[in-house]
């Protein structure tokens, strides 16, 4: 996954400057957002740029290769500007500060704070704790390392989130108690927690008060939600949908072993709920999968699959896949290529595999030469751009209710989500940002899609009529969406 936006917005002016770098997925860039809410008291307000900040936060992501390798390089450019302008603070937060701390310390004592993921509310405190040891000669160690798993959650200690657009993320569940035998999450995030469905729906109204026409529940392992108040996630789900003004809502990321019948019959029986999930299956191999605990086979999640296009007959589908792990064979390879052609995913995050430090695949044999994870993932991810490329294709001819997000890059556009996640633009008056408005797709980019307002074209489709496949496509249909 491409590294998310640099900067999470402070919602109060103030006098310093607050620059933050996120890496890796959607739960870092709402931890982000919510970092920059609770030092805006402090009067930090948003920079796009590092040199010009008061105080720089990397926010990092130990899931990608070669993750702390990237952390330090970006902290040897921020040392040249520290050293220029002394009282500037540089924190280190996420998975990498949790898994790495003290290694961080230890290499770069210009640091002033490292902090976990689950003590981010206490940033303030952090704050004023470096300031204190900074002016007092006295003090010892004078950069702050935070990486405790605190009895109390978080979200009982941070300010109500604030909407910043049509699209909003709203965290619901964090932790893992899975254990895949690839994955750090279960040791940087600890153990599955659930928040309160009271709290959640708080927090929805007062988003959607604030604007958001779109609502994305986040979690490590989302679909395990079990808070109290809820049966389940589906149940959630379905009181969110009382929201009067909650146009739609997504969630991300799941596990099949959490795809329960409730939860897909939910797809068939909310509207709001987007015909487009993201499920990771990582291999296609039933050697492989039980290699990595997955807990489920290749057959367990066809019937998944099957019982979602059932229940909803435009679903579409992404996933995550590694190539290359260890005692990985050809055949197994094999098997999760026949795997995307027979589901036919519109959309993927795909890696070789790499070892993470302190998970038991690093220490499993034999590992793949990386020559092989290469070649492997090279043609995994041929195969699913076709398919990516025939599903869009495919949307050519259809008209979607596009949510308008903003401007597009050229003059007078504007860009929107479809309901599958695609990215839409369409020439259109800036009144029409926050609004979801039926468009016809007309043309195909290498990532998104042109569209026309539908009057201006063909007939409206609805969009949830099966989507045709591609004539001529030598691979399994796409997707029956």
């Amino acid at each position: 996954m491409a590294d998310a936006p640099n900067i999470a917005p402070a919602k109060t002016p103030g006098r310093k400057k607050l620059f933050i770098k996120t890496y890796g997925c959607q739960m870092n860039v709402y931890d982000s957002g919510r970092m920059a809410d609770v030092l805006a008291p402090l009067g930090y307000a948003p920079t796009d740029r590092p040199d010009d900040a008061d105080m720089v936060i990397l926010n990092t992501c130990h899931i990608r290769e070669k993750a702390a390798e990237k952390v330090f390089s970006d902290l040897g450019r921020l040392r040249a500007l520290k050293t220029a302008k002394a009282d500037m603070l540089i924190a280190v937060a996420g998975c990498v500060a949790q898994a790495e701390g003290a290694e961080i310390m230890a290499r770069a004592p210009y640091v002033d704070i490292v902090l976990g993921p689950q003590t981010y509310h206490r940033l303030p405190e952090m704050v004023a704790r470096t300031a204190r040891a900074k002016n007092d000669p006295a003090a010892g160690q004078k950069g702050v390392l935070d990486t405790e798993f605190p009895a109390e959650p978080k979200f009982d200690h941070l300010p109500a989130p604030k909407a910043d657009g049509p699209t909003a993320f709203l965290s619901i569940q964090e932790g893992c108690d899975k254990f895949c035998t690839f994955c750090v999450v279960p040791y940087t995030r600890g153990a599955e927690y659930s928040r309160p469905a009271a709290d959640i729906l708080r927090e929805a109204r007062g988003l959607v008060a604030g604007g958001a026409a779109e609502i994305t529940l986040l979690g490590q392992n989302v679909n395990a939600y079990h808070g109290e108040g809820a049966r389940g996630l589906g149940s959630l789900i379905r009181a969110l949908a009382e929201i009067d003004g909650l146009a739609r809502i997504r969630y991300t990321t799941s596990h099949p072993r959490d795809m329960d019948d409730d939860l897909i019959k939910a797809h068939g029986d909310v509207p709001q709920l987007m015909p487009f999930l993201h499920l990771p299956v990582q291999s296609g191999s039933d050697k492989i999968l039980a290699s990595m605990n997955r807990g489920h086979t290749r057959d367990d999640y066809r019937r998944i699959v099957d019982k979602l296009r059932d229940a909803r007959a435009d679903m579409a589908l992404s996933s995550d896949f590694i190539t290359g792990y260890p005692g990985e064979a050809d055949r197994d390879f094999d098997d999760t290529m026949e795997l995307i052609n027979e589901i036919g995913f519109v959309q993927s995050f795909s890696f070789k595999y790499s070892p993470r430090p302190g998970t038991p695949a690093a220490l499993m044999k034999p590992q793949v030469p990386d020559d092989v994870k290469t070649a492997r993932l090279h043609l995994l991810q041929q195969v699913l751009d076709i398919h990516l490329r025939n599903f869009n294709k495919d949307c050519v001819g259809r008209t979607f209710d596009v949510l308008l997000t903003g401007s597009g890059r050229y003059p007078g556009q504007l860009v929107g989500r479809s309901p599958y996640l695609q990215a839409v633009h369409v020439m259109a008056d800036p009144k029409h940002i926050g609004t979801i408005v039926p468009l016809a797709i007309v043309s195909v980019e290498a990532y998104s899609l042109g569209a026309v307002w539908a009057e201006d074209s063909f007939g409206r489709i609805s969009c949830g009529e099966p989507v045709p496949t591609s004539p001529g496509n030598a691979l399994a249909p796409v997707v029956s969406a």
